[in-house]
């Protein structure tokens, strides 16, 4: 999904939106950047299993950009991770519906924020006093069970949150989950169960010792083994990780004959108890009830100083309202139950010595500085290179070559340096000297007004080239399947591949003769590069890779004109009157369309049959939503914005970008914005929900 250079710059845009103040800012900037950031931060955690921020660090962001948007309610949109749960979905196995969506968890690191969820949990209950059920929260792999007539039927991973990898198979490989549990005894005839997948913290071990022995790289931790295991595509391989389980919560309850739900399960600790007397692993051993909120943050306290004595990783424990039907009334957001939260453990930490500083050239020229240090063990991952980001990190933390360095680890975010220990030092400690040119091609770098970081200005610099590669063929630019990053680093090597058109020219009598390509693989090379020539507009603008142009803004340009190369005729003004594009973004585009080189190349890329046109999607005018104007707010029950504005259109309809008199319909879902308010103001507007809008549709 990123290429390198995509993801050094988006961690970079974390840890500036983390440790500095963007108010500055326009609100619509601030929101476009928190929410490229946290897109990339669910990647790395949900698909890749990579975390590049703590949870902590995820939960600060996401915060910012819940306030930004209840302040600037115009700014949601369907896809903002405020309004969806983060996705996460694979392409091994089959995807399935949960019974019931898997949520997030709202997260606390102090006394402090327990006490004011504890405040808020009896203002939504109208209690005077809550009973609370802690349990450890597990550093594993998600999962959903789904028993019918007390037998396994359903495994699956958390996925999206509504929909998962169907892993049933992978699932009975472990040992610790029954394959069929008394649950007709209770008069239960179906039930989903929540839980996690685990690994020992010495099976681990030995697993890592062994992929060393084999030459293989090291899992980054327990919970990366865990997730990649439970994707592997043969179950017998499953079998051997000797992966565990702890299942904690009952999501779906479906009784047999209309019986009652035994007065056991209306409790969180009450479905604990159960399931571990049906002989599922639990957390029953470490579960603590209590009755008031300080009784809860003692014990929180005492376990954090028991969590490496346990045999698996945990980053937190959870407190849950007891009383399901409690949980019920205070209920839920798109995001997470407002009746639980994990109280998230302290970072880890520890001390190495900063050997050496090495520069690298990313895609847009940015150089990176990384430091390497002496291989230090944290939290379960032995951390050897961290990036420094740019310059200014440099002198703000007064770095130097053999200084002794504080590491942060926090969760699973990728480790920085927190500062040098300065009392450590002999006097031997050498400065960090940023290089004046190119460490690859050896041109001047120079350094634009206003920004931290040094540049390589060759667009012919070699890595930079092959950067521009690698993005260009990526999954979200012209996702061209057969030429991964791979085969662009071998192909560039060998002078097969040089530039961007190079890829519509490639000698495919060549590549025959290369190692590891036959005639299957060359014909599907062949094939998905004749396909990416067909691909939308705003792919191809996202591709090109210009400078602050993300996906949004590529469409936003997209649906702007009708022929690529037109843009070297906007003006700056022309483009600044566009949503969301700033005069730093319109600078850039500017820039590159003004570049002679640049419009050489799309003119090459034309000659050679890549789509240059936009091709608008047309509306039936005389579909029976034709002339009517339609607007979304708030999270529909079934539909994803994006779909129900196909719908309208397909239809003969029109969306509207704001509440007016010309607007026919607004269509609310859950937790709607201000539009609704202003659509209340003029009597014109029809106020209508899902159900109703799918009946004009099914009209229609």
């Amino acid at each position: 999904m990123y290429t390198p250079d995509e993801e050094k710059q988006l961690s970079s845009l974390l840890q500036k939106l983390l440790k500095e103040s963007h108010a500055q800012a326009s609100p619509a900037e601030q929101v476009k950047r928190l929410r490229q950031a946290l897109r990339y931060a669910e990647w790395r955690y949900y698909v890749q299993d990579d975390p590049v921020i703590s949870d902590g660090e995820y939960d600060q962001l996401f915060h910012q950009l819940k306030q930004l948007e209840t302040a600037h309610p115009e700014l949601i949109t369907p896809d903002s991770p405020t309004q969806r749960i983060a996705s996460g979905l694979t392409e091994n196995f089959p995807t399935v519906a949960h019974l019931t969506p898997m949520l997030s968890l709202d997260n606390s690191y102090n006394a402090a924020d327990l006490r004011d969820w504890d405040r808020r949990v009896k203002e939504l209950s109208h209690a005077r006093s809550v009973r609370y059920c802690i349990e450890p929260k597990y550093d594993g792999a998600s999962i959903s069970l789904i028993y019918e007539n007390n037998i396994l039927w359903r495994g699956a991973t958390r996925g999206d949150g509504v929909r998962g990898d169907d892993i049933t198979t992978n699932i009975k490989q472990i040992k610790a989950i029954p394959l069929a549990a008394d649950f007709a005894a209770l008069g239960i005839r179906r039930v989903e169960i929540r839980g996690e997948i685990l690994m020992h913290k010495e099976t681990f071990k030995a697993l890592n010792e062994q992929r060393l022995a084999e030459n293989l790289p090291p899992f980054a931790n327990p919970r990366n083994a865990t997730s990649g295991s439970l994707r592997m595509i043969d179950p017998r391989e499953v079998a051997k990780r000797k992966l565990q389980a702890v299942l904690y919560q009952i999501s779906f309850l479906e009784m047999s004959d209309q019986q009652p739900v035994p007065e056991v399960l209306r409790c969180q600790s009450g479905v604990i108890k159960t399931l571990h007397q049906l002989g599922f692993p639990t957390p029953y051993s470490l579960m603590k009830v209590v009755h008031h909120i300080d009784e809860a943050i003692q014990y929180l306290q005492e376990f954090e100083q028991l969590r490496d004595s346990l045999p698996y990783e945990i980053d937190g424990m959870v407190i849950k309202v007891d009383d399901i039907a409690l949980q019920e009334k205070i209920g839920s957001t798109t995001h997470h139950p407002r009746w639980a939260i994990a109280y998230k453990f302290k970072a880890r930490q520890a001390t190495s010595v900063l050997r050496k500083v090495e520069f690298q050239v990313g895609r847009t020229g940015a150089i990176t500085p990384v430091a390497k240090i002496d291989p230090v063990p944290i939290g379960g991952v032995t951390v050897s290179s961290i990036s420094l980001f740019n310059e200014d990190v440099v002198r703000e933390k007064d770095l130097r070559i053999g200084d002794t360095v504080l590491v942060e680890r926090a969760g699973d975010v990728i480790p920085y340096i927190v500062k040098p220990i300065v009392e450590m030092r002999t006097g031997k400690e050498k400065p960090i000297v940023f290089p004046s040119h190119c460490p690859v091609c050896g041109d001047p770098l120079v350094k634009p007004p206003g920004e931290a970081a040094w540049r390589c200005v060759n667009i012919n610099c070699e890595a930079q080239v092959l950067e521009r590669l690698i993005h260009f063929v990526s999954k979200d630019a012209m996702d061209i399947k057969s030429l991964g990053e791979a085969n662009v680093r071998r192909f560039y090597e060998l002078g097969i591949l040089r530039s961007i058109p190079d890829i519509y020219r490639l000698d495919y009598d060549r590549i025959k003769q290369l190692d590891g390509f036959g005639e299957k693989s060359v014909h599907n090379l062949r094939q998905a590069v004749e396909a990416s020539k067909k691909q939308p507009l705003h792919r191809l603008i996202y591709a090109l890779g210009i400078r602050y142009v993300g996906e949004t803004t590529a469409r936003t340009l997209a649906q702007a004109i009708t022929y690529l190369p037109d843009l070297r005729h906007w003006s700056m003004d022309q483009l600044t009157q566009l949503t969301d594009i700033g005069p730093k973004v319109a600078s850039s585009i500017y820039a590159f369309f003004h570049h002679r080189d640049n419009i050489h190349m799309l003119e090459e890329l034309e000659r050679l049959g890549v789509n240059m046109h936009n091709q608008p999607v047309q509306a039936k005018p005389t579909g029976k939503l034709s002339g009517k104007t339609f607007l979304f707010t708030g999270t529909l029950p079934h539909l994803k914005r994006h779909e129900a504005e196909a719908l309208v259109e397909q239809h003969g309809g029109k969306i509207a970008s704001s509440v007016s008199r010309n607007l026919d319909y607004l269509v609310v879902g859950d937790e709607p914005g201000s539009k609704l308010e202003k659509a209340r103001q003029i009597p014109s507007v029809q106020i209508i929900n899902e159900a109703q809008f799918l009946k004009l549709i099914e009209s229609a």
